[in-house]
């Protein structure tokens, strides 16, 4: 049974979102306390199958899956689509909202104690349950994420700013710290996998062969590379501190779309993100104005402070000559 969780200053939620947002908020504080128990809980990371698009599945992330769903029942939620499975499920019949899930987001960071998270949206519920997912992310009514990390903090937007809760252990409730997140506009961090640079796109290739230059570059200044592998992660430090979040389109099997989950992960960070006064895009067009055409779709993801996706953008958008020149005077592999 999850517990009920208290979330202080409730009244900031819309109404017909609160018992949803409260159910979420248990399920995340019994996680909280699973994550945190570590080896003692079982064999949390442990491979135990493959979803849809034969990913591997950890036990956490159908504990997750399991302890929302069930969760959800009698709050108002019609549909329920998670990405551990394959279709959307129906709640309850009489319901108003449609709620698409992450329920663990970074499961290959379970084994060796690194930050995951749970990630979350809302729509109106349709008739159908596919159509009420399948449309764009400027029609969210809410989302957000929860961070299980040396704090657990709720980060959640209804379309009016960024709310940062932090989960009290003393007493046991989600208490609001920051009823205003904004992106800080000045940093010198960007994360990307770079072990996959030679598969990238020229612009791509570029814009990190600028950042990496340092001081002597075009940028005229030094700059710190990150990568968690958990999208949560990489999306709270941004909030926190600014920066640049690069999962780009690739030329490998399976990565020319990009890879991340346009439903469950990318257009709630993306209303986030907007929310906080940052940019979120696809590498050229703004994420929020992509429906997805099926419930697992994929797609590139960049987000994070509004001048340096702009910049990324605009290499993008410049003609396939002139970034081959930029990249061919400064790329790293140049001869």
């Amino acid at each position: 049974m999850t517990p009920n969780v208290d979330i202080i200053a409730c009244d900031r939620i819309p109404e017909a979102l609160q018992k949803p947002m409260i159910a979420i908020c248990g399920v995340a504080a019994q996680l909280s306390r699973t994550i945190a128990r570590g080896p003692l809980s079982g064999a949390l990371g442990v491979e135990v199958g493959s979803n849809t698009d034969g990913d591997g599945q950890k036990a956490l992330d159908i504990i997750a899956d399991e302890a929302m769903a069930d969760a959800l029942r009698g709050t108002g939620v019609r549909w329920f689509a998670s990405e551990e499975r394959e279709g959307v499920i129906a709640i309850d019949a009489d319901g108003t909202i449609g709620l698409a899930t992450d329920p663990l987001d970074g499961s290959s960071n379970i084994d060796v104690n690194v930050s995951i998270g749970t990630i979350f949206s809302f729509v109106a519920a349709q008739d159908d349950g596919d159509a009420t997912f399948l449309q764009p992310g400027t029609q969210q009514l809410g989302g957000g994420y929860v961070v299980y990390g040396p704090q657990t903090a709720l980060i959640v937007t209804f379309g009016d700013g960024v709310q940062h809760y932090v989960l009290d252990p003393d007493s046991g409730a989600f208490v609001l710290v920051n009823d205003r997140v904004m992106i800080p506009n000045a940093s010198t961090e960007f994360a990307i996998n770079a072990s996959n640079y030679r598969h990238w796109s020229k612009p791509v290739r570029a814009y990190i062969d600028d950042c990496l230059a340092g001081d002597t570059g075009p940028r005229a200044k030094n700059f710190n590379m990150r990568w968690v592998a958990s999208l949560v992660a990489e999306t709270h430090r941004i909030l926190m501190r600014g920066g640049i979040f690069l999962y780009p389109a690739d030329d490998r099997k399976g990565y020319g779309q990009g890879r991340l989950r346009l439903l469950y992960e990318c257009a709630p960070i993306a209303l986030l993100v907007e929310q906080a006064g940052g940019r979120a895009t696809d590498g050229s067009e703004r994420l929020l104005t992509r429906a997805p055409t099926h419930l697992h779709m994929r797609t590139p993801f960049i987000f994070g402070t509004t001048e340096k996706v702009d910049r990324l953008t605009a290499y993008h958008d410049m003609p396939d000559q002139e970034v081959s020149a930029l990249f061919g005077s400064r790329g790293l592999f140049r001869v």
